[in-house]
C-alpha cells in the first residue's frame, strides 16, 4: 500500500519562503504520459555545466525510453548545516544556481527550501517537492482539463548508487522511501560500475534508471575550487554568469573565506557523493542512519 502524501504538518519552512514554480509546465502535452519533475540535491559549490548537463541527459533518456513527460526540473542546494568541509554559504550557492538556471535553461528552477534551514534528509526533500507540487499547486492538468499528480524523481550521479549499495551507509527506510516511492535517474560517471552497484538494490531496480554519459565529462565542483585557489581560469567549465559572480564576490580564493563552519562532519555517504560527483557532483544524498 502506498504511504499517504505528505502534509503541511510534515515540514518547517525557512523565513519568507515561497516555492519556485514559474517554469513548471502546468499542462501536460501528452495525456498518455506520466508527468515527472526531476530534483537534483547537492552542494553546488559552485554549480557547474555538468550539474546542468545531467538534466539534459535525463531529458533525452526520458523521451526515448520512458512514458514520462518532464514538466520541470529543480536544483536543491543543501543546507549550511550539512557542514561539509569547504562548503560555501547557502546565500552564494543559491544565487549562483539561480543565475545558471535562468541564463542557460528554459525549464530548470532553484528551490531554496533545503538551503536556508536545518539539515534535511533527501527523503524529506523529495516529500517537500511532492507536497508543494501536488498538494499546494494541485498537480498538473491535461489539455482536456483532467487532473494529474506529478511524479517526483531524484536526479543524481552514479556515486549515489555506490553509497546506497554499501551496508550501513543509508537507512533501509530512506532507501525504500527514495527508491520505492519516488525512484531515481542516475547519470554514470567515469570509473563507476553502475550495474554492479545496483545488484544489492535489486528490490527497487524498476525505479532506478541508469543513464550512460555518451560524452565523458568529469568536471567537478572540487576541481573547480582547486583551480580557483590556484588562480587558474574556470571559464567554460561553469556558466559565464557564475564565473562573473565568483570573481565579483571574491569567492573560493581562500580555503576558509566565505565558507561555513565545517566541524563534526561524519556523514560518510554524503561526503563521498559530494566530494566526487560533478552533477550531484555535488549532489547530495540522504543522511545515513
Amino acid at each position: 500500500m502506498d504511504s499517504p502524501r505528505p502534509s503541511a504538518a510534515d515540514f518547517t519552512n525557512p523565513p519568507n519562503y515561497t516555492f519556485t514554480h514559474h517554469r513548471l509546465n502546468r499542462v501536460l502535452r501528452d495525456p498518455q504520459k506520466t508527468p515527472v519533475v526531476l530534483v537534483a540535491c547537492g552542494s553546488f559549490s559552485p554549480v557547474t555545466y555538468l550539474h546542468l548537463r545531467m538534466f539534459e541527459m535525463a531529458k533525452d533518456y526520458i523521451r526515448q525510453n520512458t512514458d514520462f513527460e518532464i514538466v520541470g526540473g529543480y536544483l536543491s542546494p543543501v543546507s549550511d548545516m550539512y557542514k561539509k568541509p569547504g562548503l560555501l554559504s547557502a546565500h552564494h550557492r543559491v544565487n549562483m544556481c539561480n543565475l545558471a538556471a535562468e541564463e542557460s535553461s528554459t525549464w530548470l528552477m532553484v528551490d531554496p527550501w533545503e538551503a536556508f534551514q536545518s539539515y534535511q534528509r533527501t527523503a524529506v526533500v523529495l516529500d517537500h517537492f511532492d507536497y508543494q507540487i501536488n498538494t499546494v499547486l494541485g498537480g498538473v492538468q491535461t489539455q482536456g482539463g483532467d487532473h494529474r499528480n506529478v511524479h517526483v524523481m531524484l536526479l543524481a550521479g552514479s556515486d549515489l548508487i555506490s553509497t546506497m549499495s554499501e551496508p550501513g551507509v543509508w537507512s533501509h527506510a530512506d532507501l525504500d522511501h527514495i527508491l520505492g516511492r519516488y525512484g531515481t535517474f542516475i547519470v554514470e560517471r567515469a570509473g563507476s560500475g553502475m550495474d554492479q552497484a545496483t545488484d544489492s538494490l535489486a528490490r527497487w531496480r524498476s525505479n532506478i534508471h541508469l543513464i550512460s554519459q555518451l560524452i565523458q565529462n568529469d568536471v567537478s565542483s572540487t576541481k573547480v575550487r582547486l583551480f580557483l585557489r590556484r588562480g587558474l581560469s574556470v571559464r567554460y567549465l561553469l556558466p559565464t554568469v557564475v564565473v562573473d559572480y565568483i570573481e565579483e564576490n571574491g569567492l573560493y580564493l581562500d580555503e576558509g573565506s566565505n565558507l561555513t563552519l565545517n566541524t563534526n562532519f561524519s556523514d560518510k555517504g554524503k561526503d563521498r557523493e559530494h566530494s566526487t560527483t560533478g552533477g550531484k557532483s555535488s549532489s547530495p544524498v540522504a543522511q545515513p542512519s
